[in-house]
């Protein structure tokens, strides 16, 4: 009778493919508890952008006209109805700031959207053809680099005029020098390596090159700068709005908000003091949450 022995091999629990760059990922992320703790926040500024209807006590322009300046809750003369107080023209603090944040995530999201893109197109064709097309890119992206981002912004949407859209396209102008530097310098250095020259031999087209080949090697670093970018969007849309160039009353964006509460900073401290508190921590949060990218996203500060 002949024995059979089976040999059992130990298996192998760790994840692989995309789930292993994802904990890999998430191991080098949470090491920093400020960007886990900023990613938290977001997350939470997210869902009440979403769910704003539903948290909102009060729609965000109503008016209560027995309830001007009314301090908040804990304060004497305050009313639970509502709980950071009302603005000068009776319409409650809180749900603007809940609805504001709406219009800060938006602009974050389309001045990003809009930037990235250009930006890396322009980068990729700088950085992968070089020559006179390469010097012409930069000696743009070197003139706008040359004006004070928030003056340069300023110019620009006096001359497209005062909105919201327009200050969101003034403010991508200026953000763009950035993510073309950045894309050009990853694309110079791709092109020096081994697997650009083998797909080059090997008769791969230009644009295939560029976006399929090149451009997924270098997203690391830009999706750390579309990070820290969002959060300075945030912040130039609020000195736009706040200088009345930006969203237009009644608009509830939170440096609107700001504009509109200057003649009562000092007797009325609830409506400056928390549209300029949402402000801080959203962008302290987003740039906390940009340094744990960074540091999990850059092979150079990753343990060996």
């Amino acid at each position: 009778m002949q024995e059979v022995v089976e040999r059992i091999e130990p298996v192998d629990d760790r994840p692989t493919g995309f789930r292993a760059v994802l904990a890999e990922f998430w191991s080098y992320f949470s090491e920093n508890h400020g960007a886990v703790l900023g990613l938290f926040f977001f997350i939470g500024v997210i869902l009440v952008a979403i769910f704003a209807n539903h948290i909102a006590p009060h729609l965000p322009n109503q008016q209560f006209r027995d309830a001007l300046l009314q301090p908040p809750f804990w304060e004497a003369g305050g009313d639970t109805r509502f709980l950071l107080g009302t603005d000068a023209i009776g319409r409650d603090m809180l749900s603007r700031l809940i609805y504001g944040s709406r219009y800060s995530l938006f602009i974050g999201c389309i001045v990003v959207s809009i930037s990235l893109v250009v930006g890396v197109i322009l980068g990729l064709i700088a950085g992968f053809f070089r020559g006179w097309v390469d010097t012409f890119i930069m000696r743009i992206m070197d003139v706008v680099l040359a004006f004070p981002s928030l003056l340069l912004a300023l110019v620009l949407v006096a001359i497209l005029g005062p909105s919201l859209i327009n200050a969101m396209i003034a403010i991508a102008i200026v953000q763009q020098p950035h993510y073309v530097r950045l894309t050009r310098a990853a694309v110079m250095t791709e092109m020096t390596k081994d697997y650009v020259t083998a797909a080059r031999v090997i008769g791969v087209r230009s644009l295939r090159l560029m976006f399929i080949t090149v451009l997924p090697n270098c997203m690391a670093p830009l999706i750390v700068q579309a990070a820290l970018s969002f959060s300075t969007a945030i912040l130039d849309a609020a000195a736009l709005g706040f200088l009345g160039l930006g969203a237009q009353p009644p608009t509830p964006e939170w440096g609107t908000m700001l504009a509109e509460a200057r003649e009562f900073i000092l007797r009325a401290w609830w409506v400056v003091t928390f549209p300029g508190v949402a402000i801080l921590v959203t962008v302290l949060a987003i740039n906390l949450m940009g340094d744990g990218l960074r540091d999990a996203l850059d092979p150079k500060l990753k343990r060996s």
